[in-house]
Order: C-alpha cells, then structure tokens, then sequence
C-alpha cells in the first residue's frame, strides 16, 4: 500500500515472533519490538506500546529523544556506530535520510510472509535508499538496503560502509559467538554484554574458519532450551562485519554488513550498491533460534528435496595418487556399503601430481587419463552412482600454462604478488576474460562427463586483493563474481549439485548457500572434532546441508583413533558420507558399515525433515542432541561421551522436543545400540526399553548408560 494508507505502526507475525515497527513521520523505521510473539494488538495497544517505551531526557544529552532507526544515523542523534558510512570527496558524510514512501505486502510464495519496503531519500546528500524489511515464515527477521548516487555531477560517492541493526532488550546481558580455525571451525565463546562495541570483523575474503555464523545475545546463563536469545548473520561470502553494541543510554543492538575495503564501492551518478540481506533469529533457547533458520532454508524453492545421497569422496583415500585399478577398486567397495555417489577429488587435471602445480589448467590429465575420465565414469554409473568431481575454479598455482599465459588475471595490488598459500594465488573472476575462461572450462566439463555434483572449493584467504592494472581493491566484486559463475553454470545445467568447500569449512554463509546444496563443514573428520563442529555449525544449517563423512579408523588430521560406531554415528546426523580407502577395511568393518548406511537411508526423512533438539545436561562430557519428526510421532537422539565424566554412573539424562501429552516407547537403536563401557551390570531399562509421557522424559530423563569416552549411542523414541 501507498504511504498515504499505510499504518504509523505496523505490527508483523509469524511462528511466535512479533517484529514491530515504527514508520511515523519521515524517518527511517525503527524498531519498538523485536521477540516474542505479542498476540493480536489494537491500534490503541500499539500505540500505547511505543509511548510506555519512551525515554526521558536526562543532564547533558540532546534535548530530544534519540530514534535508533534499523539503519542508525548521526543526524537523528545517533553516537554509537552509525548505518552508512561514506562521503563525496569529504562532504557529505552525514546522511538525514526522508521517507518518500512505504509499501506493505504479504509473500505470495517462499518462506516469506510479511514484507516492508522503503523508499527514502537526503536531497541534500543527493543519495536515495530502499529498505527491504522482512519476516519469514519461520519467523526470521531478514533485511537488505540498496543505496544509490543521486548526483547530476560527475561526482563519485565513496561508500565505506552500510550496517543494518536491530535492537536488542537489556535483559540480554551475555553475548555468544564462534570463533575457530582450520581443522576446528565454530568454537564457541561467551562473555557478558558490556557498554561499548564488541565487533567480529573478517577480511579474509571469504566467510572465514574464524567466523562467527550467528552473533547471540541472550539472557545470562542461556542454554540450548533456556533463556531468551537473539541472533544475526550476515549472508554474505567475502569480507563481513558483525557487531553487539550497547551505549550507556540504554539502547542495545545487533548489526551487520559487507565489511568493504577503502575505494571498494565507489558509486557514479545513477549508479548503486546492494547490501547483502542481514538475518535475525529470535527465540526461546538456542535450538528454536536455529530452527527459524533451518525451516527458512528448508521453505526455499531451490533446497534439496532429494534424498541426500550416500557421498564416498576420493581424497583421504588415495590423495594425487590417481590410478584407473585403483578407483575402480575403490568403486567397488564404495557400491558395496551402499554409496550413491562417487567423488573424484584433486589430482585429475592437468600437471597436477602434488599441491604445486596445475591450478587453473581444467583439463583432464592424458598422462594419468589418456581416455579421459570416461572409464572411470562408466564404472561408477555402472555400479548404480552418480559421478561427482572436485574443482577449484578461484584459485590458480603460478605454475600453470594459465598463469604464464595470463599472469594479470592474478588478484593483486599491481606493484606486488601476495604472499603464497599453498603455493597458490587467486585468480581475478571479476576481470572478463578470467570469468569467461572459468565459464568455458566448468561447462565443458560438466557437459562431457555428465556430472551431476561439484565439491567447489576454494583453499586460501585472500590477501592483498587487488583487481585489474591499478591494482584497486577487488573481493567485493570477486564475490559477486563467483555469484555469477555458479548462477550461470546451474543455469546452463539445471539439476547440478554444488558443494561449498573452502579449507573445509571456511565458506559458510546463506550467501553462498543461495546457490550451493550442502557445506563441507570441516577437513576435520575426527568424529571428537566433528562432534563440536557439527553442533555449533548446526546454529544456522541445518543437517542436510551439513557434509558429514566417517573417516579411517585413525584421523588424517589429528592422529586420534576412534570405533566405527562413533564415527559413523557422528556423521549419521549430516549429509553422511565416506571419506576413507574401503579397499584396505575388512570385511567385518565393511558390513558394519553397510549396517550404518542402511540405517541412514531408513532414517533421511527423519533426520533430514525434522527438528533438531539440543539437551543442556550438567556434565559437560556428555552430550545428547538429536532429531524430532515435525509431527513429533518419532525421535533419534545420540547420547555422545565426548570425555570421562565428573560421576559415574552419569545419571539422567533428558530427552527435549517431544508432545508432553503423549506417551512414548524409549529403546535404544541398532546400530548405535552396543554399550561400550566399563559398567558391571547391564542398564535396566536398555533391554526392553521404557514407556513414559513426553513432559517425564522432558523434564526428568532416562538414565544414561555408562560410555567410554569418544562413544556414543542411539536411542529412539517412538510414540505409543
């Protein structure tokens, strides 16, 4: 509707969330709720809502109320971290945005419900905004501003900076995010919610090993199934910045954006920048604020609707030691424990016998393939698998024939090459004829052999990112550039998987997720590691995104040496996987692991449609997490020793997420139904298993059994 008839207050629902917003007078929006669900609310209540809202003015302040609008600015009185930064060669540094119009509308289809736009302008900064405010039907809050240069001069705005916010109430005392590295993504940490600024900003031009996927504040002491907490992500894949600020007037906030370098945007007349869309996720516990975003994505048109397929890749089994018998072997035994998928990992084009060579030549090696890939292909689909291959379209060694054919397609800053990483540079998409290259090779590929799957990875951050002869800062426009590619690629080859793989886990993001089907969550597959990585990545994706794969008996990365059981039941709550040479298991481990995958096929609707569920038990050597069917008639849940346990026995353990007015049979499940522990009785209830309603086993549990460390079990929950 017009602004003429739009509402002062408009007041938006869905799934228990309230977003309320203020569009009075000529300012940009502002927040006056942001929550729990409120109910139906009169004009009259809503009004009065804003009005017992009201500050006072105190000694030594402006003499007016300061509104904290959704893109804060200075001219409204704003001091903390102000919305847009930017100027037109020193002026017009400030911005005093007016709203033009505003139109409302509901989501004709998609997971959007409610949706708000804005058409705002500063004639004097001669700059216009559109604000697009959304609310999901999960109950997401999402955001997105496109900015544009207004000026009849030849005048360039310099754009340094545009953070979308939303507030947050002053009960929410302690903050968490993650942090990590490679081999040990998402590591959570926690502090208190303190005045001032506290940021997590990354320049590594990709989302990041250390990135923090949601930003939360929360009451004190939240949990998994306590304490109100609110979140944030930026959807984006280069840099990105995310900030918890509070001031000592009170107002508290979470912001985000495009973390963009100096001279990055730079806008002529006519021209605009948009911003990436900033998510905000409310909810009662950790878990309900992960499943506004697990049910968002699961309520987008492009997400997988297929069973996620049983996926062996190549590389911890044979690494660049490519052989035809070999793989075939490996095929074989692969088919045999039920894989559906084959990948193919590095070391199949050309030049390519170790780390140091052949990155950006995307052709297939006739010394180690001198038919092509076509036997190889022939007998994975001949075995019933889908053929899948590993790419790394961004990255180029500076030994290739590419790189001495085209060394100006490398990112740097013109005077200087940037420092290695594994003896790699990176390979400027946004220059034409590099994206036009990239665009030939991968459709020519995809096309030959008919593959259906691309692992895309993307192996180093991106330092000293300069673009083209000047050597002008470049990951804004490699980002979008990659955008592209993927978009063209899918679009030419409708049906295609792709995988987001960087460093394992360090591109994970609802930007890069808008055109990719699953993450590698991590190059760490020791089932311990995964356990923490899976858990906290679990905060925004859900497990069908989730790139799980049991790994060898002992780990690759770590040296760590753990059971079948637990790394297959590790990885049974993701996107299971292999990621191991089965030609050198024997025959007991290879149908024991068959026994795994069949149980992972019987339960992919379950695991892959239902609700994830967290418990906060005291001890924090035992972990139980697990999965509750939408109409909550059934539930798996793993009970996970991560480490010898402050008693033993461990006690009760509760079992979250199910109908408090049904019955339940609770009986552990084969296979994760072995006890491996050094108990000198058997557990009572194990045998037979126990029947009790859902708010007993909610709120009081069932006693755990006694686990070895680095072991877990199932157990399942079936209504009565």
């Amino acid at each position: 509707m017009s602004e003429g008839h739009a509402p002062r207050l408009l007041h938006l629902r869905s799934s228990g969330t309230s977003l309320v917003l203020d569009c009075a007078g000529d300012l940009l929006p502002r927040v006056v709720h942001w929550g729990a669900d409120l109910g139906e609310l009169t004009d009259g209540a809503l009004a009065a809502l804003v009005a017992a809202g009201a500050p006072q003015i105190v000694n030594s302040t402006l003499d007016v109320p300061v509104p904290v609008s959704v893109l804060p600015e200075q001219s409204a009185g704003w001091l903390g971290t102000p919305g847009l930064s930017g100027h037109r060669e020193g002026g017009d540094f400030s911005t005093a945005f007016t709203v033009r119009s505003l139109e409302t509308g509901e989501g004709r289809d998609g997971p959007v419900r409610h949706r708000v736009a804005v058409e705002a302008a500063d004639d004097q900064a001669r700059l216009s905004l559109r604000l697009e405010i959304e609310l999901t039907g999960s109950g997401l809050v999402r955001q997105r501003a496109e900015l544009t240069n207004e000026g009849e001069d030849d005048r360039p705005y310099t754009l340094d900076g545009l953070l979308l916010t939303l507030p947050v109430p002053g009960h929410a005392t302690e903050l968490l995010d993650l942090t990590g590295r490679h081999l040990r993504e998402r590591s959570p940490q926690r502090h208190a919610f303190t005045l001032g600024t506290h940021l997590r900003e990354n320049r590594r031009g990709r989302t990041g090993a250390d990135a923090t996927l949601v930003q939360v504040a929360g009451e004190r002491g939240f949990g998994f199934r306590t304490g109100e907490v609110w979140g944030l992500h930026v959807a984006w894949s280069g840099n990105h910045r995310s900030l918890a600020e509070r001031t000592n007037t009170g107002a508290g906030l979470l912001g985000g954006g495009e973390a963009l370098l100096p001279g990055e945007v730079r806008l002529a007349p006519g021209a605009s920048y948009t911003g990436p869309w900033v998510y905000g996720s409310y909810g009662r516990g950790l878990d309900e604020l992960a499943g506004r975003f697990h049910g968002y994505l699961r309520g987008r048109a492009h997400h997988p609707r297929e069973p996620r397929p049983v996926t062996l890749n190549t590389w911890e089994a044979v690494y660049f030691r490519q052989d035809l018998g070999k793989l075939k072997a490996l095929a074989d035994a692969a088919a045999e424990v039920g894989a559906e998928r084959f990948v193919l990992d590095d070391g199949w084009f050309r030049g390519r016998r170790d780390a140091r060579a052949g990155l950006g030549d995307w052709y297939v090696d006739k010394d180690v393939w001198p038919e092509g890939l076509h036997p190889l292909v022939r007998h994975v689909r001949g075995l019933g698998m889908e053929f899948g291959l590993w790419v790394e379209p961004e990255m180029i060694n500076p030994d290739s024939d590419l790189a001495r054919a085209h060394p100006e397609w490398i990112l740097s800053t013109g005077g200087r090459t940037p420092p290695p990483a594994r003896n790699q540079q990176v390979l400027d998409v946004g220059q034409p004829g590099a994206y036009a290259y990239l665009l030939e090779r991968l459709d020519a590929l995809v096309s030959e052999y008919g593959i259906g799957y691309l692992k895309w990875d993307h192996n180093r951050d991106l330092v000293e990112a300069g673009s083209g002869p000047g050597g002008a800062a470049g990951v804004h426009a490699q980002t979008k550039a990659v955008y592209r590619l993927i978009d063209e690629l899918c679009a030419r080859h409708p049906g295609l998987e792709i995988e987001s793989c960087s460093s394992g886990g360090a591109r994970v993001d609802l930007g890069i997720l808008e055109r990719t089907d699953r993450v590698w969550t991590s190059d760490c597959i020791d089932a311990l590691e995964r356990q923490q990585i899976q858990r906290w990545t679990g905060l925004l994706l859900p497990p069908e995104l989730l790139g799980a794969h049991v790994g060898a008996p002992v780990a690759h990365t770590t040296g760590r040496a753990h059971s079948l059981d637990f790394r297959a039941g590790t990885a049974l709550f993701g996107h299971l996987g292999i990621e191991w040479d089965l030609t050198e298991a024997g025959p007991e481990e290879r149908a024991r692991l068959g026994e795994w995958i069949a149980a992972y096929k019987e339960l992919r609707p379950l695991l892959h449609g239902g609700t994830v569920v967290r418990g906060d038990h005291p001890d924090p050597a035992l972990w139980v997490h697990g999965v509750v069917a939408p109409d909550r008639s059934r539930a798996v849940y793993a009970l996970v020793q991560t480490a010898t346990g402050v008693q033993s026995p461990p006690g009760r353990v509760r079992l979250p997420g199910l109908d408090e007015r049904a019955d339940y049979r609770v009986a552990p499940l084969a296979p994760g139904d072995r006890l491996h522990g050094p108990a000198r009785s058997p557990l009572p209830w194990w045998g037979d298993g126990a029947e009790l309603p859902g708010r007993v086993l909610a709120a009081v549990g069932v006693q755990a059994p006694i686990l070895h460390p680095e072991s877990l079990v199932l157990v399942e929950a079936r209504r009565i």
